[in-house]
């Protein structure tokens, strides 16, 4: 018998992200999450090497990979529909986590114990450094339509600033400050930087 659980999860591409809202360059849950992944690296080897943390980076990259996997059920809900009060706030927990065991047990039994850690991920630095991850990607992602002239953006970029000014991780605010600025330059600065190395 066949398993399906990395077939259902190679449709994280089918899920458009942003959805309320006129992009000018679509996203998708597959592209968000390998730069969410990438991104949550880079904030947890910060974390090792800077501030002497107890992290596993090659750990928290996995789970970033898997952060949104949930949605080739559930589908991306639209942040002012998930966050418009604590009842629906509740209610799309627990539907992430029907979601999430309908997805464990597309897996062979014997590992399952495995993969149930990525898609039930537990409170603690590690989940604090993918969700801050995720919200540097989508600060990303309103830069790059406000860069294309797409005012649709303006106002999820200052919220998401905020939401980011006010993580408490010294790693964060590294990342924000060391290579933030970089997705703001053209293809041409970013060939030729006038900063000396």
């Amino acid at each position: 018998m066949p398993y399906a659980f990395f077939a259902y999860l190679s449709r994280l591409k089918l899920i458009s992200r942003w959805s309320l809202m006129r992009n000018t360059q679509p996203e998708n849950d597959a592209e968000h999450s390998l730069q969410v992944a990438m991104i949550a690296h880079a904030i947890a080897v910060i974390g090792r090497d800077r501030y002497h943390r107890d992290v596993n980076p090659d750990h928290v990259l996995t789970l970033a990979v898997y952060h949104d996997a949930t949605e080739v059920m559930t589908g991306d809900l639209p942040t002012p529909v998930k966050y418009h009060n604590d009842e629906l706030r509740s209610a799309y927990r627990q539907l992430e986590g029907v979601a999430a065991d309908r997805l464990l047990a597309l897996l062979p039994e014997d590992l399952r114990p495995a993969f149930s850690p990525c898609l039930k991920q537990e409170k603690g630095y590690d989940r604090d450094v993918v969700k801050a991850a995720d919200r540097i990607s989508a600060y990303i992602k309103c830069l790059e339509e406000k860069r294309a002239g797409n005012r649709e953006f303006d106002f999820a970029a200052e919220n998401v600033r905020q939401s980011l000014d006010a993580i408490p991780l010294p790693e964060v605010k590294d990342f924000l400050q060391d290579f933030l600025p970089a997705f703001e330059m053209t293809l041409d600065e970013l060939n030729h930087p006038t900063s000396e190395e």
